[in-house]
């Protein structure tokens, strides 16, 4: 049995814990593993490099992917399924173990269709995965952007500001909305609920009036104001899975609120930092049960599947369940986006 195992889309920390997981639990089975390189993109054009003990022996504690990483779509040009293909059959892979997101196991999905053998993985520090509870990665995330959060509060008491800090989610708040709470942030703003900025300015002044001079807000990339349908953007263009480049809703926010309140309002985008560093040892387990998981679906011959985790259990669903739709907040957390504005 040969195992072909990838990384798609961005990287966030635990993806090393999984990767490392399969190769050892492969290698019990005697199974062969190999890796394709940077996405979509080491399928497409036969780039590998073989995964064995020895170069994969305490990775699990680094950030990233040693496989690299694209956002590469093996189906945004005709050729190129089959491609893949013809890579899967040169290499001989019995087995494709994925890790990614919605757009990286969206295309797995589609791979499945077509006969390829899939194992799914899902990876996101958006958390917005269907049909399991937490994705690799995001509790990393949420501790490092809880730890940005709380560090603009110094600045902003001392300084009598409004500080804003714009977090990754496209469509779903979980990293924002979990981020926020841990760091303190007065008001957090999220997708699931369009914000009015004539109410957070008004909380703003109330938070004034109390002799609570300062604010620090939180709000997810692809929060919206009411009213107004488009996502705030960097770019239009879009990347091969049509996904436009999010970004700047926090400096359309700080020009606003210093106009209407007259508070000096400065605004600052986490980015990267969010994905960045070394997992937290909750993803460190977690990705070591996961690729143990997903190997052992190989071995049982169940694919077209992902794992994924319900309560403290990994378990099995089928794959087109985990890309269906995005998982968004649940309503009974919404109440927590201004649960510390009066404090």
């Amino acid at each position: 049995m040969k195992i072909g195992v990838m990384t798609g889309g961005g990287d966030c920390p635990g993806l090393n814990a999984v990767i490392q997981a399969v190769v050892k639990r492969a290698t019990d089975y005697k199974y062969e593993v190999v890796g394709f390189l940077d996405g979509y993109t080491g399928l497409i054009n036969g780039d590998t490099k073989p995964l064995t003990l020895e170069n994969v022996r305490d990775i699990y504690q680094d950030g990233g992917t040693i496989l690299g990483s694209s956002r590469n779509n093996p189906f945004d040009k005709e050729e190129e399924p089959g491609k893949v293909m013809e890579t899967l059959k040169k290499f001989n892979i019995d087995a494709m173990i994925i890790i990614g997101g919605d757009d990286t196991l969206g295309a797995a999905k589609k791979l499945s269709d077509m006969g390829v053998n899939v194992v799914g993985v899902p990876k996101t520090i958006d958390n917005d995965l269907a049909s399991t509870d937490y994705c690799i990665g995001f509790q990393t995330a949420v501790a490092t952007a809880a730890e940005e959060i709380a560090r603009l509060q110094t600045t902003a008491k001392s300084h009598d500001r409004v500080l804003i800090a714009e977090v990754m989610g496209r469509h779903a708040g979980w990293l924002t909305l979990m981020a926020g709470l841990a760091g303190g942030a007065h008001i957090i703003l999220v997708p699931e609920k369009d914000f009015d900025i004539n109410s957070v300015c008004k909380t703003i002044k109330k938070r004034d009036k109390k002799g609570e001079t300062y604010t620090v807000i939180a709000v997810a990339e692809g929060a919206k104001p009411k009213n107004i349908d488009d996502l705030v953007t960097v770019s239009k263009e879009k990347d091969e899975f049509g996904n436009v480049r999010l970004g700047g809703i926090a400096e359309v926010l700080e020009k606003e609120i210093e106009k209407r309140t007259g508070k000096t309002t400065r605004s600052v985008v986490l980015g990267h930092v969010q994905r960045g560093g070394p997992p937290v040892a909750f993803d460190i387990d977690f990705g070591i049960q996961l690729g143990v998981a997903a190997v052992d679906l190989v071995k049982k011959g169940k694919f077209d599947n992902a794992v994924v985790l319900k309560g403290n259990k990994i378990v099995t669903v089928k794959l087109e369940k985990v890309v269906e739709k995005n998982r968004k907040l649940r309503k009974d957390l919404l109440k927590f986006t201004d649960f510390f504005s009066m404090m």
